[in-house]
């Protein structure tokens, strides 16, 4: 397999048919191109130059490498530039999800604001249920998320936090914590407490359905459920209860689950989510125009 710098040495050589004017346009020296040369030959087993002391040329063999070659390489050059085009640039496509009624609202804001900025790009939302989050972000289906923090997941980028917002507990109408004003995060010791699907990332379900109270007392786990509509439906049948963010009590208005107030938990925080290894130029400014939307209504 040829290297990188044998290829460049012998096309800009072919390309010069001198070696001092290689060497300026490769920009090392002469000697490095010599010694270039002199290795590829020895590895294909025959002279790729004819040299005398006033002339550089093809042999017929470095003649039908250069024929077989050029093309190709200019092809994976051009593959390069446009790689690094979309990576820079901001035209093309943006793909971003949410969870949430309210997630779309805020990304519809954003979205607005990013395309003001960046015409030439284009946003696509969509809505992700809890079990397609991560998965969707791995496999390139989407280029950011928006979901609640903490995320310490391996290759996941995060930007920072948006919106932090009380948390409450959804609980079935007809249960005794209905009635109450407020909840400590001590009295989830005494009920069941439903799960996140085990797609998203452990940080995560370890915030949102911990396995104990903060005192250390163990707490039931439930059902998962790789919908929030689903985990709604689960509460209203008495099969559990789950901590939701303050949004929900005006989106998710359901006749069978309350919402009550945890008032010892700590805010539940949302941010945008990418794969680190697609932080482009429209990542991150979409990150920016996301931070910039939230402070404008502060």
């Amino acid at each position: 397999m040829l290297e990188r710098h044998e290829i460049d040495a012998f096309l800009t050589l072919a390309d010069e048919l001198h070696f001092g004017h290689a060497a300026e346009r490769l920009h090392v020296s002469t000697a490095r191109v010599s010694q270039t040369i002199r290795k590829l030959e020895r590895r294909v087993g025959v002279p790729l130059f004819n040299r005398t002391s006033r002339r550089v040329e093809l042999s017929p063999v470095g003649r039908r490498l250069h024929e077989d070659l050029r093309p190709a390489w200019d092809q994976v050059a051009a593959a390069l530039t446009r790689a690094i085009e979309t990576g820079r640039g901001f035209t093309g496509t943006l793909r971003v999800c949410f969870t949430g009624a309210a997630g779309g609202q805020l990304l519809v804001g954003v979205s607005e604001l990013f395309q003001a900025r960046h015409p030439d790009c284009e946003v696509q939302i969509r809505e992700a249920q809890l079990a397609e989050l991560t998965p969707w972000l791995r496999d390139g289906t989407v280029d950011l998320a928006l979901a609640t923090f903490p995320v310490d997941e391996p290759g996941i980028a995060t930007g920072p936090v948006l919106v932090s917002e009380a948390r409450f507990l959804a609980v079935p109408i007809g249960h005794p914590f209905a009635r109450r004003d407020a909840l400590s995060l001590e009295d989830l010791a005494t009920v069941t407490l439903l799960r996140l699907p085990d797609t998203l990332p452990e940080s995560l379900r370890a915030d949102r359905t911990p396995d104990t109270t903060p005192g250390g007392q163990p707490i039931s786990p439930g059902r998962s459920a790789a919908t929030f509509q689903e985990l709604l439906t689960l509460v209203g049948a008495g099969q559990g209860v789950f901590p939701v963010g303050a949004n929900v009590r005006r989106y998710y208005v359901r006749p069978d689950v309350a919402y009550v107030h945890l008032d010892d938990a700590p805010p539940l925080q949302w941010g945008l989510l990418w794969r680190a290894d697609n932080a482009t130029a429209r990542v991150l400014a979409f990150n920016d125009a996301a931070h910039d939307h939230v402070t404008a209504y502060r």
